[in-house]
């Protein structure tokens, strides 16, 4: 397990910052955090359900979930995720790929990233 040496959410960015001993920094946005949410109410207990509608989204606070990850809150009320050490690593280091997943998934469902066209969607 690696634990980062260095945390720090950006705001302005609307990133989450990590940093680790030997040099690897990544910068995670909010909108992939949240909608890689390790929560029930996104991961479906096994059976995910496809967020949409993130694109603005940001995080507001994050906290130390014992010494094992972090607990943290976004804007758009969800707070109910706890990212494990080896969870937040994995985004990290497989962002890319797992964004890509994402994406593909979200054109599948007929489903865009911005919330005014997810709503519009919905309405139809």
């Amino acid at each position: 397990m690696l634990i980062p040496t260095r945390i720090k959410l950006n705001k302005g960015s609307k990133t989450l910052e990590l940093g680790y001993a030997d040099g690897q920094q990544f910068a995670l946005p909010a909108e992939f955090l949240r909608v890689h949410s390790p929560s029930a109410e996104v991961q479906g207990h096994g059976n995910p359900i496809l967020q949409y509608g993130k694109l603005n989204v940001a995080l507001t606070h994050i906290q130390p979930a014992g010494n094992y990850a972090l607990k943290m809150t976004f804007d758009d009320g969800h707070d109910s995720g706890i990212y494990t050490w080896d969870y937040l690593y994995r985004l990290a280091t497989q962002q890319d790929e797992i964004w890509q997943d994402y994406l593909d998934k979200l054109s599948a469902a007929g489903q865009t990233r911005d919330p005014s066209e997810s709503v519009v969607r919905l309405m139809l």
